[in-house]
């Protein structure tokens, strides 16, 4: 069992849900369901197991859950995840057949049936249930409450479940198809959990029965609503009208959002996307950035429907997306949003679990550093991250860890002021010279390692400032993210060299901690400092440009610099008057002109 495995099993919800044990490459092997997710997962983990279990065991790397809101839910949902990735330490289920359906036909006498097809002809479906001699017993018991047809018999001639009082299929019952539509709702309201009718008669009968010492009958009545119970639960992760969705659903903390999206095809739940990332301007705004990209992709095909959280502008999402937009108030469909937002919760909760876990395991880490980097102990560590938007408001952050944790006393805010648009590598060497001049200038404590949030060439500007500008000797290292944004690799040397560094380390773990630390700091810091100059404040004054022509200008250029580099026609062509097209350019461009007179020299101490 690694490192990663043995944090997240602490973490784990008590919870009903689905579990996905993945292999070394990624690939889910088994799919399970638990009434209480920590409890069964962890199970694997611990104890004996039989042959085909430990194999299972050795081979799992990692794992991911999705919590449901009822075992039931978990139990369907698992069927789904089956079938869809045929893991093959699972049973591989052919099709639905296990699954029974309660049917009201469309016919002029409608009946009631047990089915384990669903198509496309009229009739009303519900289920599946997970028990069938549940649904069976169900079934009984609505033959007794409701006189569906029953019978072969000709419509002109009784039947022996007539005279039971439970078949009004006969000419002499004068029934008309009001009187069956009538039927047709009860029942659904009854399936759907909306009457609790039928269930309080059956308690008043199942109490008469015990008080008259009848308690054959009353233990009958007590099954009967056990049964009901079972079968009105809500089936949110199968829906009969066989329609495709994607429904959304996001959380947001500590500078970071997690986006869960839910695929339903053919009206059954069968996989989801797990996204997160730090976000930089006001939430919803950031998820509808991250709609229209998740749309670009070639893979995410659009489908019929696609459910929002009540808080996403309807408005805007119809420009990025061609599909049917639902924002769910109640019932099912509102449940699945909360569903997914509350998975997405989670998700990210753990994400900061995790690391806060890892906090309280850095013992030996730091002394291991040293070691590997063959250093003196890095007791201190400083650590440094740009950030900025299409070179908009562009700032860095500074944060501290010393013997492995974070000192927040010590983590420091830049705003750049020398760099005009997004150049990185400028950045970092102002904020590395203003750091560590001030260091030498007020005699601060300098740290025993410099980490860098970058790649080879913001390193060798980091290390080019310390030596060659300052002439101090201290250690940088720089910190490296794969295409997934996550900590991927450690240079350092001289040249840099990517440093062997296993991924189930405790060194590793300090790093990525300090890494996700200064990148959240710094986007943190970003956002702030965006919100009082945004967008829209660059653009005040200028006279014949409202909210409504700053939104379309943002929708076509989607930033300042494409608005700075475009021509009059570009901006007229896009809704704006041509004098107001002429005033928006001359004021950017004479903010532009102001900020190149005045910016120091990044030679200046400051």
């Amino acid at each position: 069992m690694n490192e990663l495995i043995k944090h997240k099993l602490e973490l784990l919800p008590d919870s009903p849900g689905c579990y996905l044990h993945k292999d070394k490459n990624g690939t889910i092997i088994y799919v399970g369901k638990a009434k209480n997710l920590k409890n069964r997962v962890r199970s694997y983990f611990h104890g004996s197991h039989n042959t085909k279990t430990e194999l299972l065991v050795s081979e799992i790397e990692d794992f991911e859950y999705i919590v449901t809101t009822s075992n039931t839910e978990a139990l369907l949902l698992e069927i789904n995840l089956i079938q869809e990735n045929m893991p093959k330490y699972n049973i591989k289920l052919k099709d639905d057949s296990s699954y029974p359906y309660i049917k009201i036909t469309n016919e002029i006498y409608p009946r009631l049936m047990i089915t384990r097809q669903v198509k496309k002809d009229g009739a009303t479906y519900f289920g599946p249930y997970p028990d069938s001699g549940a649904a069976m017993e169900i079934k009984r018991l609505l033959d007794r409450l409701f006189p569906f047809k029953k019978c072969t018999n000709p419509a002109n001639k009784v039947c022996f479940y007539y005279h039971l009082g439970q078949c009004n299929a006969h000419t002499i019952c004068k029934t008309d198809k009001a009187y069956w539509d009538g039927l047709v709702e009860d029942i659904k309201n009854f399936l759907n959990g909306k009457d609790d009718k039928i269930v309080d008669g059956l308690r008043e009968k199942m109490l008469k029965m015990s008080s008259e010492m009848e308690f054959e009958r009353a233990a009958e009545y007590r099954d009967l609503i056990e049964a009901v119970s079972l079968l009105r639960t809500k089936q949110r992760v199968i829906h009969q009208d066989m329609m495709d969705r994607d429904i959304f659903g996001y959380y947001v903390d500590k500078g970071w959002m997690c986006v869960q999206v839910f695929f339903v095809r053919n009206g059954k739940l069968i996989q989801r996307d797990v996204n997160m990332f730090p976000y930089y301007n006001e939430p919803e705004e950031d998820f509808l950035t991250y709609m229209g990209q998740f749309y670009q992709d070639t893979k995410h095909l659009l489908p019929k429907e696609i459910f929002i959280p009540q808080d996403i502008d309807e408005e805007l999402v119809k420009a990025i997306v061609d599909s049917k937009l639902i924002k769910p108030q109640r019932g099912e469909k509102k449940q699945l949003v909360n569903l997914a937002t509350k998975n997405a919760r989670v998700s990210l909760q753990q994400k900061f679990d995790l690391l806060e876990k890892d906090i309280r395991k850095t013992h030996g880490a730091v002394e291991n550093l040293g070691e590997l980097l063959n250093i003196p102990k890095p007791t201190r560590i400083e650590a440094f991250d740009n950030s900025n938007i299409q070179g908009t408001s562009p700032v860095a952050a500074m944060v501290v860890f010393v013997d492995g944790k974070p000192s927040k006393k010590d983590y420091r805010k830049f705003k750049i002021k020398t760099v005009v648009g997004p150049d990185d590598y400028a950045s970092m060497r102002e904020v590395i010279y203003r750091r560590y001049s001030r260091v030498m200038k007020d005699g601060l404590t300098p740290p025993d390692l410099i980490v860098i949030d970058g790649g080879q060439g913001q390193v060798n500007i980091a290390k080019d400032v310390i030596q060659n500008r300052l002439g101090l000797d201290i250690p940088v290292a720089g910190l490296q993210k794969n295409d997934k944004h996550q900590t991927h690799e450690l240079l350092f040397g001289e040249p840099l060299e990517v440093v062997e560094l296993p991924r189930n380390s405790e060194e590793f773990f300090l790093l990525h901690r300090i890494q996700d630390e200064v990148h959240r700091f710094a986007i943190t810091f970003h956002r702030q400092l965006r919100s009082k100059n945004s967008f829209s404040s660059k653009l005040d004054g200028i006279a014949g440009l409202g909210p409504k022509r700053k939104q379309l200008l943002m929708k076509h250029f989607k930033s300042l610099p494409n608005i700075q580099k475009a021509d009059i026609e570009d901006i007229v062509t896009c809704g704006i008057p041509r004098p107001v097209a002429k005033a928006i350019l001359q004021k950017l461009n004479q903010e532009t002109t102001d900020a190149e007179q005045v910016a120091p020299s990044v030679d200046v101490k400051l």
